[in-house]
């Protein structure tokens, strides 16, 4: 048996470099001795002293120790826990620049990934503030007896420790401002240690928390959050198994955002998928209709469609949508929103969009029109059926450059179709994360 390697030993004297470009997570890359550095907390322009935090074959990590010449697009960050919190890796940089950043990061990813371009690149979909915008949010929970508290909030930078933070700048003001008092909360339960997570989950007014578990509530507990929820104006639901065991602690929220460009109003349950940040979402909608150019005689395809975010708005502009999702509970959920809403030219159907589509009825409909929405993993299983289906235009609405580069590629160089437009939208400020929308119109 061979000796195990000794990890190597890593340089304990600061290093200055200049760094030249900021990495798809939102670090400075610097190359040291031909080797790329990248460096938590330094900014593209500036000269930095560092130290090392890791080295790799191909690549080393770094953080920074001080700025010697300073960006000019660095600001104070507005968080005294940024830089601790793992929640943000951009509150350093403008937030005019942190757009630019993510232009250039799908820019990237469609050239360096797709080998394609845009014909044109769309303005930036920007919200109102990019501060407090954080509806949707999934919390960690710990009791550390060191610190003499219970912690709530994000995960460390460079651990998996939760952060100690009293507050959250980007999640919204009420449960932002709350997180010492859900701390105290917790503390006073006597099920403190076996409470590991709270989800956050908001509509246009009410506030859901929903309580993982693992120990049942006493009814001291239960009255403990009561109170807790009727001064914070809160609504409490616990969670002691699987997703199916979610059940309010009261009255159940009727949780619902409205979309008044559409007239429509959406229903959904605390752990659905919505998107985070309602401003952006209703400036995405209106965009995505906008370059789908929607007309009564249309029949659109909407994949990943989930409560029908996207389903809905569409039908209220063409002949007839047909929403897929893999989802049960959301197709449940989007039949009952198309429901509730009047609107009877839609249809949805449940599918794993990552499998074999043959059998499924809706593919041997036609299609003029598609929306994709995928997760993160991207929708390559699906693209070659959308040219059989009579798919002439479509808009990919993506949360990750890499899956929407690849793809891009693929609907341009194997299945005939031109990248028209593309840009992106900041669903997520301070954060390295980039949500994009492309259009695609077939040659």
């Amino acid at each position: 048996m061979g000796r195990r390697r000794r990890r190597q030993r890593l340089p304990q004297e600061p290093v200055e470099a200049l760094v030249e470009s900021l990495s798809h997570d939102g670090r400075g890359v610097a190359r040291v001795e031909g080797k790329a550095t990248f460096i938590h907390g330094a900014l593209p322009g500036e000269k930095v002293m560092f130290r090392y935090t890791g080295r790799r074959k191909k690549h080393d990590e770094a953080e920074a120790l001080e700025i010697l010449e300073p960006s000019e697009h660095r600001v104070q960050p507005r968080c005294p826990h940024f830089g601790v919190c793992g929640g943000c890796s951009l509150q350093h940089l403008d937030p005019e620049e942190q757009i630019r950043y993510k232009q250039q990061t799908l820019a990237d990813a469609f050239v360096h990934i797709g080998k394609v371009e845009p014909e044109e690149w769309l303005p930036p979909l920007v919200g109102a503030s990019p501060w407090g915008y954080r509806r949707k949010a999934r919390l960690g929970v710990k009791n550390v007896p060191k610190k003499g508290r219970v912690l709530v909030g994000f995960r460390e930078r460079s651990s998996g420790f939760l952060a100690d933070m009293d507050s959250c700048e980007v999640l919204h003001p009420r449960i932002g401002g709350a997180l010492n008092d859900l701390s105290v909360l917790i503390g006073r339960l006597s099920i403190a240690d076996r409470v590991p997570q709270i989800e956050v989950a908001m509509d246009d007014e009410r506030c859901v928390l929903v309580f993982r578990i693992l120990d049942p509530l006493t009814e001291e507990d239960k009255d403990k959050l009561r109170q807790f929820a009727r001064e914070r104006d809160f609504v409490i639901y616990t969670q002691d198994g699987g997703p199916d065991s979610v059940a309010p602690l009261d009255k159940a929220a009727d949780l619902h955002y409205v979309l008044p460009e559409f007239n429509l109003v959406l229903h959904f349950q605390p752990t659905d998928f919505t998107q985070v940040n309602s401003d952006i979402n209703r400036r995405m909608l209106h965009q995505a209709l906008e370059l789908l150019q929607p007309e009564n005689t249309d029949t659109v395809l909407d994949l990943f469609c989930g409560i029908g975010n996207f389903t809905l708005p569409l039908a209220t502009r063409v002949g007839r949508v047909v929403g897929v999702e893999g989802a049960t509970e959301l197709v449940a959920r989007a039949r009952e929103n198309a429901r509730r809403n009047g609107l009877d030219n839609v249809d949805f159907h449940v599918a794993n969009l990552y499998e074999s589509l043959t059998a499924e009825p809706w593919m041997k409909q036609h299609f003029n029109k598609a929306l994709l929405d995928p997760p993160r993993s991207g929708a390559s299983e699906i693209l070659e059926h959308l040219p059989r289906m009579g798919v002439e235009r479509m808009v990919y609405v993506s949360c990750y450059p890499g899956t929407l580069g690849r793809d891009a590629g693929d609907l341009v160089h194997k299945l005939g179709y031109r990248l028209v437009a593309a840009g992106v939208m900041d669903m997520f400020p301070h954060t390295a994360h980039v949500e994009s929308i492309a259009l695609f119109e077939k040659r």
